[in-house]
């Protein structure tokens, strides 16, 4: 049977490599991001009364009314105000909202711009609907976005900016001028926006997330992604929600029916029941943030230089005080294999597999976790 692959270039993810790496050695995984504690126990309480109840069939398509009034609720005490039935989508975890929406608006020859380092499900998404990602690279040690490089990647086939804010590995966070800049380049063309925004939660050192759906420029042009997994420590769960504007929901909601259909009914209520209590989310940033420190001090004491950690649960350093001979990959599986302590290579988040020879740690751990990892990595200061 002839079949030629659509991704010849695709092949296991840098996560599942690590990871895979990190059982066979035996190392402590600091590489993919997942917690290793436990949810809150009400959450898991909340699902198994909602299986008791008897609520194990379908879903409505958009997701749970209340659950999705619960999200809308949750915007309006923050700032934007969102309409519950004509503005929300509950999703099978933020990658298939992702996915969705690339696939609701990009046509064959279409360009997505990226901003690289990048979370790698865009690429693949936007090439798979016969569009071509356009890459916008940043770089360390703060990442900024330098918009005049953006404005100049936009070309009449331009059709969507893809954004990652909070930023996944970079850690950085737009500020109010970013935000400005993206919706004056947004607006000069008629683009839409995709905005990645599963961090929103876990911003540092008195930092605030700006929503693109808070910018009056953004908000009709925008579609933003969040995830529960990431908010509540359930990455299992598989469960995230969309919110864009009616036009643009309507889109998205025409090939989600197809997809997925619709999201877990039993976990859906839970979620609802668990976002009537603010305090669910409004500590996560104190909570990440004294890991992040943790690991910072140790990971410093051990000899790497620590980049900036503004959101999210990773910390980037730079190894080349410690093995300036080795590209990135090569340090990562050394480590892993002569020190037993699993990190990501950055290189691994852009297409040309750039090296500045930084790493990424995962620091959403037990403090257990931590200081064994950082107890093995003590030794490369010896």
């Amino acid at each position: 049977m002839s079949f030629q692959s659509k991704f010849p270039d695709l092949g296991l993810t840098i996560f599942s490599r690590m990871s895979a790496l990190a059982a066979e050695t035996g190392a402590i995984n600091l590489s993919q991001g997942f917690p290793d504690f436990a949810c809150d126990a009400a959450l898991l309480d909340g699902v198994t009364a909602a299986l008791q109840a008897g609520h194990n069939q379908y879903a409505p398509m958009p997701g749970l009314p209340a659950l999705r009034q619960a999200i809308a609720a949750k915007f309006g005490s923050q700032g934007p105000r969102v309409d519950a039935d004509s503005e929300v989508t509950v999703t099978a975890g933020a990658t298939q909202a992702l996915y969705t929406a690339i696939a609701a608006v990009l046509r064959t020859g279409d360009e997505a711009i990226v901003l690289e380092p990048a979370y790698d499900s865009y690429a693949p998404a936007i090439v798979a609907q016969g569009a071509v990602p356009v890459r916008v690279s940043l770089a360390a040690p703060d990442f900024a976005v330098d918009w005049d490089q953006v404005a100049a990647a936009v070309t009449p086939r331009t059709r969507l900016i893809v954004v990652n804010n909070p930023n996944n590995p970079a850690t950085s966070v737009f500020s109010a001028a970013d935000l400005d800049a993206l919706a004056a380049i947004a607006e000069r063309h008629d683009l839409l926006v995709l905005s990645d925004e599963v961090y929103e939660h876990l911003v540092f050192d008195g930092r605030r997330h700006a929503s693109v759906l808070s910018h009056p420029g953004l908000r009709e042009r925008s579609f933003a992604v969040y995830s529960f997994g990431k908010t509540f420590h359930a990455t299992g769960w598989k469960i995230g929600y969309c919110v864009a504007a009616p036009r643009l929901t309507a889109e998205f909601r025409k090939l989600h029916q197809y997809l997925v259909f619709s999201v877990s009914t039993p976990m859906q209520h839970a979620l609802a029941a668990h976002l009537q209590e603010p305090a669910h989310w409004q500590g996560l940033a104190g909570f990440y943030q004294a890991k992040r420190d943790r690991l910072a001090a140790g990971l410093a004491a051990a000899g790497f230089r620590l980049q900036p950690s503004a959101s999210t649960y990773f910390q980037l350093v730079d190894y080349s005080a410690i093995r300036p001979d080795l590209g990135e990959r090569a340090f990562a599986e050394w480590l892993t294999r002569e020190h037993g302590v699993a990190s990501i290579p950055v290189s691994a988040f852009y297409a040309d597999g750039r090296d500045q020879h930084l790493v990424r740690f995962c620091f959403a751990k037990r403090e257990e976790t931590l200081d064994a990892a950082l107890g093995k990595l003590a030794a490369l200061a010896a």
